[in-house]
């Protein structure tokens, strides 16, 4: 009779125990997981570009000489603006307003006509406001006894400036005159404006410059 069937349960024995223990040892050891598989972010759009917004100065006048006579003339009249006198400022300043009177508007008619024209000029202002001489002009003021008393005095009226330039063709001019005087209600006011128009005629050979109606 042989052992070997008793030998059997010990060995079942000890490889069960084997197994246990290696399964125990298997549990204890951390498992390092598996890295998650990571997808990438799609790919951002690039916005649309857009086109730069204009800047104010790209819609001016061009550069050349369009948008420098612009700012030269503003700064012509403003320097034009700042030489007058102030008002009240008297004959002294008669002057500093003819002075800016020629500036603005330079010299265009022979010397004989200007100088007929600026006392044809002063004259017909004088009439016209104080009454003095209107007998000169019965074609503008008529019947020097039946037209209306003059507005001003003769007391302290005063022609500051005045000046006779082409009005447009060389037969046609005007008399630009700047003024001062007292009204019938006694208030003195100066650097009025009145303008005379011209026009030249001719008979027999000579011409003459005939004033025009005020309208």
């Amino acid at each position: 009779m042989t052992r070997s069937p008793a030998r059997s349960p010990r060995l079942l024995l000890i490889a069960t125990m084997f197994l246990v223990v290696a399964g125990g040892i298997l549990l204890t050891v951390p498992q390092t997981p598996s890295a998650p598989t990571i997808s990438a972010p799609p790919l951002a759009t690039a916005p649309p570009a857009h086109p730069a917004a204009t800047a104010p100065s790209s819609r001016a006048t061009p550069a050349g000489a369009p948008a420098q006579a612009t700012a030269s003339a503003a700064s012509t009249q403003s320097a034009s603006a700042s030489a007058l006198p102030p008002h009240g400022e008297g004959v002294a300043g008669d002057a500093a307003i003819q002075k800016s009177l020629e500036d603005a508007w330079p010299a265009d008619l022979a010397a004989d006509d200007e100088h007929t024209l600026l006392a044809a000029g002063r004259g017909l202002l004088r009439a016209d406001a104080t009454g003095v001489d209107r007998a000169k002009w019965p074609a503008l003021f008529g019947d020097p006894d039946q037209v209306i008393a003059p507005a001003f005095s003769t007391a302290r009226f005063r022609i500051q400036a005045a000046i006779a330039r082409r009005d447009g063709s060389p037969n046609q001019a005007v008399v630009h005159l700047v003024w001062a005087a007292t009204d019938r209600g006694g208030t003195y006011t100066d650097r009025r404006i009145t303008d005379w128009h011209f026009t030249r005629t001719s008979t027999k050979g000579a011409s003459t410059w005939t004033p025009q109606p005020r309208t």
